[in-house]
């Protein structure tokens, strides 16, 4: 005897998938823009799909497939709407907006607000939220908190480092939002590089070992904190690199480099030289938690080959923060051994590079062999 499917019980997972069908049908019924992240809806009488959010006449149930993302619903043949790009572009001012403003809430608290409250003021659950903000920031929710209060605790320290500003280390504490001497201690030196006080008197008893030479791409400077290398500076002018050096530790102990120190130099300009011969120093990097996870994405560029800035972006799990990108390749203070120069524009451009064009040129070649 002959049965149709439909006269066998339903599996598992024919229930679970009928059930997840159907909650995404009553998302389109409430054209849910939450829910634009997590599917689509495709109409098999149009051949078009849809954004939950869509803007466009509904359709009936029984003609609607729903997909996981667009590229699916490509794959099985149907193609956007013509709606789709207007709301997409909606959609996408409605996110950046609420992100924008949980980013605010985040900059201005005293104490660090949590996901959940977060989510709520989006109107957004937890889960969604979380994803919607790394999609829109590159970073979660926590590592914004951690950026902000860190650039909060920079800025409270370099002010009392100005003439006439004096202050103590439990003012910029409180003042950059930490409920606690003991919790702040247990980060500050991560956050800075080093003790705060030293931070706030613009590097005050630290000790910064420096070498200036000469390479074929003009006057190079090397500097090295305790932690590792804390610069690499390129230019034409030797007093000029020097001086930014200085502007970065206004009260350092800047000390010539010993014998040890210039093989140190030797090694970096060997690189420049002779890229195959590779560079592994210790780095002390310091920047916000997004830029740090720029530059680490930067030293996994092979040598002989490029990135283009939105790649990087992809690299990170924030595919929308291409300028953001951009923005801390031109931060990054340490050149060669964080590859700024291997990041590129999408037609092929070379772009710009803070130690000038043409070095990178030079860089990029030397690398290609």
């Amino acid at each position: 005897m002959n049965t149709t499917p439909h006269s066998r019980p339903p599996t598992d997972a024919a229930t679970d998938t009928a059930a997840l069908d159907d909650h995404r049908w009553a998302s389109v019924l409430a054209r849910d823009a939450a829910s634009d992240a997590d599917f689509v809806y495709a109409v098999k009488t149009t051949g078009v799909y849809c954004r939950p959010s869509s803007s466009a006449r509904l359709p009936k149930r029984a003609n609607v497939l729903f997909f996981n993302n667009p590229l699916a619903a490509e794959a099985a043949g149907f193609r956007p709407s013509r709606r789709h790009a207007a709301d997409q572009s909606s959609a996408a001012d409605l996110r950046a907006g609420l992100v924008a403003e949980a980013c605010r809430l985040i900059e201005a608290a005293e104490l660090q607000p949590s996901l959940e409250t977060l989510a709520a003021q989006a109107g957004m659950s937890s889960f969604h939220f979380h994803r919607v903000f790394k999609a829109e920031t590159g970073l979660t929710p926590k590592a914004y908190a951690v950026a902000s209060r860190a650039q909060r605790l920079r800025g409270e320290l370099g002010e009392q480092g100005e003439p006439g500003k004096a202050g103590s280390i439990t003012d910029a504490i409180y003042g950059a939002g930490f409920n606690s001497n003991s919790r702040f201690y247990e980060t500050s030196a991560k956050l800075l590089g080093m003790r705060a006080s030293a931070y706030r008197d613009g590097g005050h008893n630290a000790e910064i070992r420096f070498a200036v030479g000469q390479c074929s791409l003009g006057a190079i400077l090397v500097a090295q904190s305790q932690q590792g290398i804390c610069a690499i500076l390129l230019g034409p002018d030797p007093d000029a690199l020097l001086r930014d050096l200085q502007d970065q530790f206004r009260k350092a102990r800047l000390i010539g480099g010993d014998a040890a120190f210039e093989q140190l130099m030797a090694q970096v300009v060997g690189f420049i030289e002779a890229p195959a011969l590779g560079l592994n120093l210790p780095l002390d990097v310091r920047g916000t938690a997004f830029q740090e996870r720029v530059w680490q994405a930067l030293r996994k560029i092979p040598p002989g080959t490029t990135a283009s800035y939105a790649q990087i972006a992809e690299a990170i799990g924030a595919p929308k923060a291409v300028r953001a990108v951009a923005q801390a390749c031109g931060a990054n203070r340490i050149a060669v051994a964080i590859p700024c120069h291997r990041v590129i524009r999408h037609d092929g451009a070379l772009s710009g590079y803070r130690w000038g064009v043409e070095r990178k040129r030079e860089l990029l070649q030397r690398e290609a062999g």
